[in-house]
């Protein structure tokens, strides 16, 4: 009797863990160590803004075509130096409000001593404001014909200029959204090739060691000892001024990538002098599998989340330097439009004085470079999901 009584009290208990189970839907599962980082990269606020920052920044760098109001080189010389036109929603009249945007005309004066050219907005001249609007035709990628664009003014003639006009009449924000496509590509092409020479001559210097490593670590100490904007500028000026602009835009890519690889390369040395001695590499080695095998598919990856994170650190920098080179003439030149090549407008201060919004790109630089460090930080810090 008291066998068959634990018999049914060991069921009844059986059965309600079952239910319980049931119940509550619980299952034992195994986080992998991607889900384990986005856990915690999520909690990190300034770092999920800066990567949809980031991520709209891309998306109107490969829509700019569509997204611009109007080509890059169009320009009008009546309105040179054209202050900015504030986009109106709201249309008022006689016969009530209207949601109608818009912005207002020019009316222009020329001072008759300083022959200046100065331009108030025109109350009476309301000029239609539209999405998807006829243009010109162009080329969107190169490939794909299109007679629209997002936004402009409805009959197409009339300025529009929300950022300003140059000393050319040239649309400011038009070119402001085609010198994104440059200045952001510049900087992922130019960590895909210091990530490449990095990760390669860091690893080689680190797992091989001896005379290899010395002379490797020697190279990049002179490297990293020299300043940085006078070797910029001296090979950038090698480059021929008669060359096309698309063969400088890779020149100076590769300039600097040249002499942005060293960090990363010491940072994959260092990892990779404390990886070699680990059980899985002496594992994989005695399984008869050749070096670059054990570098290429055992030892990067575990350091791969480290090197995701240094990448998009070093992203900003690329910016930076790109911005600083063309700014000061000698990286990339017109007709290319970059954000540095719009802030060479902006070394006079008289046209400064005359046209602050010339200053406006620099404004970009710095909503990119700080999206881009606060979604490396929060990378970073995702890194290494266990630390708190």
């Amino acid at each position: 009797m008291e066998v068959k009584d634990a018999k049914t009290l060991e069921q009844g208990q059986g059965t309600a863990a079952e239910n319980l189970g049931a119940v509550q839907g619980t299952r034992v599962e195994m986080a992998s160590q991607w889900k384990l980082m986005w856990w915690k990269f999520r909690k990190h606020k300034l770092a999920m803004a800066g990567g949809i920052i980031v991520i709209l920044i891309y998306l109107v760098a490969i829509g700019a075509d569509f997204l611009a109001p109007y080509p890059a080189d169009k320009h009008s010389a009546r309105h040179t130096y054209a202050p900015p036109q504030r986009l109106r929603l709201v249309l008022r009249t006689d016969d009530g409000v209207k949601l109608k945007p818009h912005v207002y005309g020019y009316v222009s004066k020329v001072d008759p001593i300083a022959l200046r050219r100065s331009f108030e907005p025109d109350p009476e001249n309301i000029i239609p404001v539209s999405l998807w609007v006829k243009s010109e035709p162009y080329k969107m990628w190169g490939v794909l014909t299109m007679k629209r664009r997002l936004i402009g003014p409805k009959d197409g003639s009339s300025p529009m200029y929300l950022f300003g006009a140059d000393r050319m009449g040239r649309d400011i924000f038009s070119r402001m959204i085609y010198g994104t496509r440059v200045s952001m590509t510049i900087g992922l092409l130019g960590v895909g090739i210091s990530l490449i020479l990095g990760v390669v001559l860091g690893g080689i210097s680190g797992y091989y060691g001896g005379t290899l490593d010395m002379v490797m670590q020697r190279i990049i100490e002179f490297l990293r000892s020299m300043p940085q904007i006078p070797l910029w500028m001296a090979l950038a000026a090698a480059i021929p001024l008669t060359m096309p602009p698309i063969t400088v835009y890779f020149l100076i890519t590769i300039i600097l990538s040249l002499i942005g690889w060293t960090g990363l390369a010491r940072e994959v040395r260092g990892k990779f002098l404390a990886l070699k001695t680990e059980d899985f590499v002496i594992a994989a080695r005695l399984d008869g599998a050749s070096e670059m095998r054990i570098i290429i598919n055992h030892m990067v990856p575990s350091y791969l989340s480290h090197i995701i994170a240094s990448v998009t650190l070093a992203i900003p920098a690329m910016i930076l330097s790109e911005t600083s080179l063309s700014f000061l003439g000698v990286g990339l030149r017109p007709p290319v439009v970059s954000w540095g090549v719009l802030l060479q407008e902006a070394q006079n201060i008289r046209a400064v004085s005359t046209a602050p919004w010339l200053l406006l790109p620099g404004g970009a630089v710095v909503i990119a470079v700080l999206s881009l460090n606060f979604l490396g930080d929060g990378l970073r810090d995702a890194a290494d999901p266990y630390t708190r």
